[in-house]
């Protein structure tokens, strides 16, 4: 007694016959048209002792199984085949009877060998492990199926494809429309697969049973075998295959799918129409902030299908904008709504371009949350009045708080715990808004302002780390990070970030921020072939007479950049721009000691003891709350008083520990070196070069190079000091540079002459030129 289990192709009538052969004895087969017909049958079997083979046991009907059921516990023996799926009560209890004193077998997949085999047998010659496995692939090991496509794996036989349709034909409507869907390959929830079959689940269960039991199926039934995929599409006509990827894409909108999912779904099976269009740009909407560069992909495929362009304009846009990409901002055939985010981009597009009051103009001039959106530029170009009347509109609440902050600008030590209020809230709640600049980013700059650098990097470090904004606010928070460490004296940021950055296209602010970045880096070293270059980057965007308050201590660098390159007309229209926003705003105690200490440093780059004394006069006059501001207008006055000579070296000590304290290290060693190669008493110039020097140590590696080979046996101070002769420094600008006496440096220069072994200051320069490369 046997029972052959099997899908359809697997092999039963093939197992049917090895057992009967095997079997030693006379073999009856049941093929028949009436009950009387098995009834003499089984009589003419019992005196021949016959086995009765029964192959497709579940096509027989109710009564000639309850008859073949009696036979086997009479004894006769038996052999039958069915599919894996019992269909009723007399196909149970004949499937019981046969096994209650036999075996049951389970045909499967062929394992390696026989499918090897049975691919020899087919094309006729040895088949090689790749023709087997590719065999193996498009059947599931599936033997009938392997035996029609063993010629040709990745086609589609017509043979299989007129099997199909006999089967598909003779099952039924339900199992035909399930086929077409299991037939694209995409992996669908089971409440998808209902919506597109229009079943409920216990007739999708049905007829998935019947696609098992007729063998189209892998093995573990979770989808269509290859092949038969194939051989199910082709069947259809291009117009069928279209409403199939309709329909799917349409049930996966009405389930409620996720989009992203959704629309990998129908790309892997490449839908080209209406209805995946929409899917795509559902997707694309969904992932426009989050991950920009998928985004775009999908607004691609969108198009590709067909959807319409000023649909998908508004969020293309907002990808592109957060991606630092060109933007089409035409919004003549864009819908009210969409025209509203487009305006939305055009601001952002140029805050980041670095023109604060276009933003604010074009972000006033749309519907919410533009308003809101505005505040930031508005209060950063000096217009208080509209910037208080705006953020009183509507928006997420990151953006509220965001507003909130900005509004307070004015007294940086009050803005700063409202920046990262809302640089809190937006990391917990991002709005799905193109934001010209995110609360991180004014949050680090106002706290520089406020002398303290360790938030300003927490906010910068926090953003990165979060990807918040995307990558155009990437780069400008790695930017500002770079520029607050340098601020604080700390370089390895910087000169990577300069590193990282030269070369790469970027937006008008982050020219400026670069610029600045390069600028103070030149400073640092007393480099000037890089401050021309930093002052050449720069001078096109300073053109455009767009600077705005957040943008002043940043500024600082450039323009004492423009003085020590003797570009003072370039300065004027600068400061002018920037002294008009502290007006409008105020005059704001913080942002007036910002302005009052560039002017100071321009005088003292440029030695003029006059203006240093009008800039030093302006600052003590002012009584700030802040410690930065406090410590600035202190050391304004010895720094304006040490310039004409009259150094207290205690008084200049304290100021220059205060400007420590705040966070300005390079300031608090330029402020000592000046006064002690202006002071008369050895002794105290002693102890304030001394402290710079250790506030040079301190401050990181901006002047340090790799050794240099063959260069002559100078040390490393020689070298600094033989880079700056040929630099063209005089012995008190490179005693300024490197804290050293006019005297000390005078030394150096008559040392490096020896080693060389020049006869005079000419052949010195030849000398160095040829041992230590010129920085450029």
């Amino acid at each position: 007694m046997t029972v052959v289990v099997g899908v359809d192709g697997a092999g039963r009538t093939r197992r049917l016959g090895e057992i009967a052969a095997a079997a030693g004895r006379p073999v009856a087969s049941v093929i028949f048209t009436t009950v009387d017909d098995l009834d003499t049958l089984l009589a003419r079997a019992r005196p021949d002792g016959a086995m009765v083979v029964v192959d497709d046991a579940h096509r027989l009907p109710p009564e000639a199984l309850r008859a073949l059921a009696a036979a086997a516990r009479a004894g006769v023996p038996m052999a039958i085949a069915r599919r894996p799926t019992i269909t009723g009560p007399e196909l149970a209890d004949l499937d019981e009877a046969v096994a209650a004193t036999g075996t049951v077998e389970h045909l499967g997949p062929l394992d390696p060998d026989a499918l090897s085999a049975l691919v020899t047998a087919a094309i006729g010659r040895p088949a090689t492990p790749e023709h087997v496995a590719a065999v193996h692939a498009a059947s599931a090991g599936l033997a009938a199926v392997a035996e029609t496509v063993a010629a040709a794996p990745d086609g589609t036989p017509p043979a299989l494809v007129a099997r199909l349709q006999r089967r598909l034909a003779a099952s039924g409507r339900d199992t035909a429309d399930l086929a077409g869907i299991l037939a694209l390959g995409l992996d669908l929830e089971d409440d998808v697969v209902c919506a597109a079959a229009r079943l409920d689940p216990a007739q999708a269960a049905t007829a998935t049973r019947s696609l098992r039991d007729q063998g189209l199926l892998t093995p573990d039934g979770e989808r269509m075998i290859p092949a038969v995929a194939r051989a199910v599409l082709a069947d259809r006509s291009p117009l069928e295959r279209r409403r199939l990827h309709d329909t799917v894409a349409a049930a996966l909108l009405a389930t409620g799918a996720d989009p992203v999912r959704a629309a990998e779904h129908l790309r892997a099976a490449r839908a080209r129409t209406p209805t995946a269009a929409d899917v795509y740009r559902r997707a694309a909407d969904r992932l426009r902030f989050a991950a920009p560069d998928r985004a775009l992909s999908w607004y691609d495929e969108a198009l590709n299908s067909g959807a319409d362009p000023a649909v998908v304009a508004a969020g293309r846009g907002e990808a592109a904008v957060v991606l630092g990409l060109p933007v089409d901002l035409d919004a003549a055939t864009a819908s009210e709504s969409d025209a509203a985010r487009l305006a939305v981009v055009a601001g952002a597009t140029a805050a980041y371009d670095g023109r604060a009051g276009r933003a604010a103009e074009v972000l006033l001039s749309t519907d919410p949350p533009g308003p809101v959106l505005a505040v930031p530029a508005l209060m950063a170009t000096g217009q208080p009045e509209p910037a208080r009347s705006a953020a009183t509109g509507q928006a997420p609440l990151p953006l509220r708080r965001l507003a909130e902050a900005a509004l307070a600008i004015g007294d940086p030590t009050t803005a700063l715990p409202l920046l990262i209020e809302a640089a809190e809230a937006y990391e917990q709640a991002p709005p799905a808004v193109t934001v010209p600049d995110l609360p991180h980013a004014l949050g680090a700059l106002v706290a520089v302002t406020a002398g303290d650098t360790a938030t300003a990097e927490h906010l910068l470090e926090r953003a990165l780390h979060a990807g918040a904004g995307g990558p155009v606010a990437q780069d400008r928070h790695r930017t500002l990070l770079a520029w607050a460490r340098l601020r604080a004296g700390r370089y390895d940021t910087a000169l990577a970030e300069v590193d990282r950055l030269t070369g790469t296209p970027l937006p008008g602010r982050e020219r400026l921020a670069f610029a600045c970045l390069t600028a103070g880096i030149a400073r640092r070293r007393g480099d000037i072939a890089q401050l021309r270059a930093a002052w050449a980057l720069a001078e096109p965007v300073l053109a455009r007479r767009a600077v705005d308050l957040f943008q002043l201590e940043m500024i600082e660098e450039l323009v004492v950049a423009a003085a020590r390159l003797r570009h003072h007309r370039r300065i004027t229209p600068i400061l002018d721009d920037l002294e008009a926003v502290v007006d409008r705003l105020g005059r704001p105690d913080a942002w007036a000691v910002s302005l009052g200490w560039i002017r100071l440093q321009i005088a003292v780059v440029g030695e003029d003891q006059a203006a240093a004394a009008t800039a030093a006069s302006h600052l003590g006059s002012l009584d700030p709350s802040g410690a930065r501001q406090r410590a600035q207008c202190r050391a304004a006055i010895r720094w304006a008083a040490a310039l004409t000579g009259d150094v207290r070296p205690d008084d200049v000590l304290a100021d220059a520990a205060d400007l420590v304290a705040v966070d300005l290290p390079w300031e608090s060693s330029r402020l000592l070196g000046h006064a002690a190669i202006r002071t008369s008493d050895p002794s105290a110039a002693r102890r304030l070069l001394e402290r710079a020097r250790e506030l040079s140590r301190v401050e990181g590696s901006a002047d340090e190079s790799p050794q240099d080979t063959g260069r002559g046996g100078l040390s490393d101070r020689e070298v600094e000091v033989a880079r700056l002769v040929l630099a063209g420094r005089t012995h008190r600008e490179i005693g300024s540079q490197l804290y050293l006496s006019p005297k000390t440096v005078e030394h150096h220069v008559a040392r490096i002459r020896a080693k060389l072994g020049a006869a005079n200051r000419a052949e010195m320069i030849a000398a160095l030129r040829s041992r230590l490369p010129t920085e450029s």
